[in-house]
Order: structure tokens, then C-alpha cells, then sequence
């Protein structure tokens, strides 16, 4: 996804004199293509997150389209006071590119875990978030970014995702995309858990289980759809992120204003913290975020209906 999305700034940078690239000595290996075709617009702040943010809010307000590329740690938990008051309070339209969200970089620690990030922003007024699993959904993105009455939170993951889809889907702010029809129940994640969905669904169907499978790349604003889906069948939430305030809270909360079911179970990071280092897929599977630890959960659920 990293790549993709350097690649259609890239190019948008071409057409758009105002766009410009703020990182904060990360991304080699992947925005040299920028750099080198637009020296003047690539700027690398250094380890100065706090000013990092403030550059780009500078930026805004002279009219410049800016994207701003950093760890997700780093985009989110270090700057959030400058995210909320540069940024949200005076609605600039500066896109923040969390890369390496959820266990992506496991193996460096706490530090490096991006498991609470889409609860701290989505809290914040003005401020929308978007996640998509796969490369076509990033480039689908990118007409939407930097155009909006507000700031943008683009969590990534790093690069070598498989492909979901065959071509640029239609995915927007508030509109994800069905990527898996099934009668019995919906698996609705972000992020690469749509690929683990998807796998779970395959072993669910060899248990005599039809599930679906939802890409909820626009967490907030969050699809209508879904609550049309939740009055249709059980919807299972799926994400690399704390159960506390991601995608599943964010559905819960939607049903519960709009008088809908609410999802029959939601399948996250659970309320604590790593404990060890380790590999994304390593860090996965103590959390059970594993298509067979997820398929197992929900079969519980049909097994308890029963």
C-alpha cells in the first residue's frame, strides 16, 4: 500500500502544484521517487514530530495540499495536541499517513504498536479515518485526500499486502466496499484483516457456515450501509486495532443511535497490552487474530444460537 500511495502522490504532484510531502526521517527505499521529482516540495522534518505537525498546518493555511508520511505511532500518540488544535480545530485539510498500523512493526516494541490509534482520532471532531486493505483501495482513495473541510487519518500497513482486489474499487470517505457475499453472517474489517476475513470465511464455509466478508475502509464517516447489513444477518467485526473504540465500537455506537441490532461479536486486540516482541503474524496469533482463531470465535456464535 505504501508504495501505491507514493506512487499516486507521485503523479498527483504533477497535476497539483500545491501538493506537497512532509516526513520525518522515514520512508527511504519509498519516497525517493518524490524527492527526486519534486526537490522543492519534500520536506524531511527530522525527529521534531510536534513541529512536524505545525509545519503542515503552516502549509495548509498558505493553500498547499499536504501529506504528511510517518510510523503510525508517530503521526498519532506523539502529536496528538497538535493534531486536535492545529489541525482539527481549524479544519485543515492535511492528510496524516499513519504507515505500520496495528502489530505491522511488532517486532520493535510497544512503542511500534499501533493498536489504539483509530480510537484517539476518531474521537476528534473534523477528523475522518480511512483504512484500506489492499493497494487498488489506497490509489481509490487519493482524489479524496487533501480536499476535504478537515484533517485525514490514512492508516497503512507497509508494503507486500496480498491483493483483495483486481481493480480500483469504489471506495470513498463513508463508503466501503463488499468483497464476499454470505447468507449467514458478515465479517466486517479494515486494514489487511479483510485478507484474515477472507480466510476465515473459507474455513467457516467448510463448517457449513456462509460468511461474507465487508471492507469497512471509512471508519469515520462510517458507512450507512452497515446498518442495513446488521438488520439483515449478524455482522462480526474484525481488526488489527483494540476493541476498545475501532471499528467495532464505532458500529456499536452507529446501532445503538440508529435503534439497529448491534454486531454479535467483535474480534480486536484485547484491552492489554504485547506483552513480548515479535513478527506481525507472531503477535497475531497470541492475539487470535488468525483465520483460524476467528472462524473459531464465530462458529461459537452459531454453536451458542444454537
Amino acid at each position: 500500500m505504501r508504495n501505491a500511495l507514493i506512487d499516486e502522490l507521485t503523479m498527483l504532484a504533477e497535476a497539483d502544484p500545491r501538493v506537497v510531502l512532509i516526513v520525518n526521517d522515514v520512508g527511504f527505499s519509498v519516497v525517493e521517487g518524490f524527492q527526486a521529482r519534486h526537490t522543492d516540495r519534500f520536506i524531511n522534518a527530522g525527529v521534531a514530530e510536534a513541529n512536524m505537525i505545525g509545519m503542515a498546518a503552516g502549509l495548509a493555511l498558505t493553500g498547499h495540499r499536504v501529506f504528511v508520511y510517518a510510523i503510525a505511532p508517530f503521526t498519532t500518540y506523539r502529536v496528538i495536541e497538535q493534531i486536535r488544535l492545529d489541525l482539527c480545530r481549524s479544519r485543515l485539510p492535511v492528510t496524516l499517513v499513519g504507515l505500520g498500523g496495528g502489530f505491522t512493526y511488532g517486532q520493535l516494541g510497544t512503542t511500534h504498536h499501533a493498536t489504539e490509534d483509530i480510537a484517539m482520532l476518531r474521537a476528534l471532531p473534523n477528523m475522518q479515518v480511512l483504512a484500506p486493505c489492499d493497494a487498488f483501495e489506497a490509489r481509490s482513495l487519493m482524489p479524496h485526500l487533501g480536499t476535504g473541510d478537515g484533517p485525514v487519518y490514512l492508516r497503512l500497513e507497509k508494503a507486500g499486502e496480498i491483493a483483495v482486489h483486481a481493480s480500483k474499487p469504489d471506495v470513498a470517505p463513508g463508503r466501503g466496499v463488499r468483497v464476499r457475499w454470505g447468507a449467514d453472517v458478515t465479517l466486517v474489517a479494515c486494514g489487511t484483516m479483510v485478507q484474515v476475513a477472507l480466510a476465515a470465511a473459507e474455513r467457516l464455509a467448510s463448517q457449513g457456515v456462509d460468511a461474507g466478508v465487508i471492507s469497512a475502509v471509512s471508519i469515520k464517516p462510517l458507512d450507512s450501509v452497515l446498518l442495513d447489513e446488521l438488520r439483515a444477518r449478524p455482522v462480526v467485526t474484525v481488526e488489527e486495532h483494540s476493541v476498545i473504540g475501532g471499528l467495532g465500537g464505532a458500529l456499536a455506537e452507529a446501532a445503538a443511535d440508529a435503534g439497529a441490532p448491534a454486531p454479535r461479536l467483535r474480534i480486536g486486540v484485547p484491552d492489554r497490552y504485547a506483552e513480548v516482541g515479535g513478527d506481525q503474524a507472531y503477535l497475531r496469533s497470541l492475539m487470535g487474530l488468525t483465520p483460524e482463531g476467528i472462524a473459531e470465535r464465530v462458529a461459537s456464535v452459531f454453536e451458542r444460537a444454537a
